[in-house]
């Protein structure tokens, strides 16, 4: 096995860090609408960001259950990227258009696009998507780019992310390999996974409704705020599957200390 990145190699690994590592969502919408996210956040009515997490598990499960990978199991092939946007701005413009008494019906869609885009992602860099891992790396990209509420300063970037996902990620491996959804000592597992992801996921999620609540964004602007949605999960996983793929090639502890490297630079 190679000991060190060839110059291409270590060009993407530098591509991935930089999207991995970037500003987070709430930043990318602010820049977009002009308006701090904080004051979309005022408007939400009391008790909505707890109906947000419930709503948040409900699409992750949903979307975790979807047959998103009969996306044909060819590594390597196209990610399809632009398809995926046009069906999350159509979903995030009746989201806006009913505000957030659509949440319920718009997130679990557009989530589900989301894991599909995901899954074409990860094929394109190599996965296969039979491979149960693969499908619980494709469910992990979802708690990137965005922190937990128990997170602090140190514990924001994406190997600590990874770290803090492994064991749920493990346990949840079983369960995505079984084809029977009933087996009773996977589910809990799988629920844990969820739970786990969709506290970093229901953060991005609440940004994303804030954003849409802001006055006179309507429809158009649920469009918009989730075609940068999905623009940002987009790239939280060429990141990730970028990484992996190096992964596979050198191994992790290579293309681990490579990548705090190039934080160096």
């Amino acid at each position: 096995m190679d000991t060190s990145l060839n110059t291409a190699d270590l060009n993407d690994l530098r591509m991935a860090r930089q999207l991995l590592e970037n500003p987070g969502l709430a930043a990318r919408v602010t820049n977009l609408i002009g308006t701090p996210i904080e004051k979309g956040l005022d408007m939400l009515p009391a008790g909505w960001h707890g109906r947000i997490m419930d709503i948040t598990k409900v699409a992750l499960g949903k979307a975790a259950d979807a047959a998103i990978f009969t996306l044909g199991d060819a590594p390597g092939g196209d990610s399809a990227n632009r398809w995926h946007k046009w069906g999350a701005a159509l979903s995030g413009g009746v989201g806006g258009f009913f505000g957030l008494a659509g949440l319920a019906v718009e997130l679990p869609i557009s989530t589900t696009l989301m894991m599909r885009s995901i899954a074409a992602i990860a094929r394109s860099e190599g996965e296969p998507l039979q491979d149960v891992d693969t499908r619980a790396a494709c469910l992990m990209v979802f708690a990137l780019g965005g922190k937990a509420g128990a997170d602090d300063a140190t514990e924001s970037g994406y190997y600590a992310v990874r770290v803090a996902l492994a064991r749920a990620v493990g346990q949840a491996a079983d369960y995505l390999g079984t084809k029977v959804a009933a087996d009773k000592a996977a589910v809990p597992a799988m629920i844990r996974l969820i739970a786990v992801i969709a506290d970093r996921f229901g953060i991005q999620v609440t940004e994303k409704v804030a954003a849409q609540a802001v006055p006179a964004l309507g429809a158009a602007g649920g469009a918009l705020i989730n075609t940068l949605f999905i623009d940002h999960f987009q790239d939280m996983a060429r990141g990730h599957f970028i990484v992996r793929r190096l992964e596979r090639k050198y191994g992790d502890d290579v293309v681990h200390a490579a990548y705090l490297a190039l934080g160096g630079e």
